[in-house]
Order: structure tokens, then C-alpha cells, then sequence
């Protein structure tokens, strides 16, 4: 659990359900033991409508994940800079493992746009079906508890509280 370099690239892989969604490069940004955080293109060749946000080839992601919460944040940005807004991941807590960031993802995800008018909550009914409930209770349960604290971030202002941090560590990477 120690932390890594920075101006390292790690392959980061996307579990869910036990199998492999997506892995994709992404640059190191920081990693100071606890939260881990790189920066990637959008992984895919296409375009994809959510129909609140359109993420696209170019968009850039900027992605903080935590080894001691259930979730991830992912800043979304035109390849030009301009903020989308904040895509939020449940998740189990990362593992890093060499050079491989680890992800569980458990269905629910919370969407913030970029002026954080709107906050909606995602896939509620992907992880009803999922049956983490029956499965794992006790992740099922810190799922949800991660799901309503990032809510309640994004609703109250905390969720760039949450994202700051001493950028003297590393320069020029401010959030």
C-alpha cells in the first residue's frame, strides 16, 4: 500500500461481476498511499450518450481513487479543458498492485454536471439485479452508505473539498 512515483503510466482494470469491463493506460498523477490518482483518454474509439453527458474521443478523464473508500471520481473534460462535470463510480477500494490499479465496480453511479445543478443517481436498478444484497450485505450496505456520502458531497458543495489536495507534491497539476 505504499505510495508510487509520479510520471508513471499504470494499466488500470475495471472489474464487474468478476469480469473484465475494460483496461485502459492512464498517466500517474499522484499517489500519496491513500488515494491514487491518474489521468487517461477516454478509453473508447466512440462516442457515448448518456443523455445528460456525451463523453467523446478527446474528452480527457481525470480519476481519484481510494484504497480506504468505496467509491472513485472521475473529472470529465472536452479535450479543450472545458469541465462536463464529475462521474462518480461505486466501487470496492483500489488496489494497486505493480503497475495495475484494480476496480471493482458495483453498479451505482452518480452523475454531477460541471455547474453541480444536476445530480443524478444511476443504475440503482443494475444493482438491485446485481444480488451483491444476498451475495456480500456488508459491501451492499458500504456501497450504498458511499453512493448517499457522494450525494450529499455534490449537493453541498464538499465534493471539491473532497478532490483538493497539496498540489506542491506535484506541480502543475492542480485540481
Amino acid at each position: 500500500m505504499s505510495a508510487v512515483s509520479p510520471e508513471k503510466t499504470l494499466s488500470v482494470t475495471l472489474v464487474k461481476a468478476g469480469l473484465t469491463k475494460i483496461r485502459y493506460p492512464a498517466d500517474l498523477v499522484h499517489d500519496d498511499g491513500t488515494r491514487v490518482t491518474v489521468r487517461a483518454p477516454w478509453a473508447a474509439p466512440h462516442t457515448r450518450d448518456f443523455g445528460f453527458v456525451r463523453f467523446e474521443p478527446g474528452d480527457v478523464l481525470t480519476e481519484h481513487y481510494w484504497r480506504d473508500r468505496w467509491f472513485a471520481v472521475k473529472e470529465v473534460r472536452t479535450g479543450g479543458g472545458e469541465l462536463k462535470g464529475w462521474y462518480c463510480d461505486i466501487t470496492r477500494p483500489v488496489v494497486l498492485r505493480d503497475s495495475e490499479l484494480l476496480v471493482e465496480d458495483l453498479d451505482l453511479d452518480l452523475w454531477v454536471s460541471a455547474d453541480g445543478a444536476s445530480v443524478l443517481r444511476l443504475d440503482e436498478d443494475e444493482f438491485q439485479e446485481s444480488g451483491l444484497a444476498g451475495r456480500d450485505p456488508a459491501a451492499a450496505e458500504a456501497a450504498v452508505r458511499a453512493l448517499d456520502e457522494l450525494e450529499h458531497l455534490a449537493r453541498t458543495g464538499g465534493l471539491a473539498k473532497l478532490l483538493r489536495r497539496d498540489t506542491s507534491a506535484t506541480p502543475g497539476t492542480a485540481l
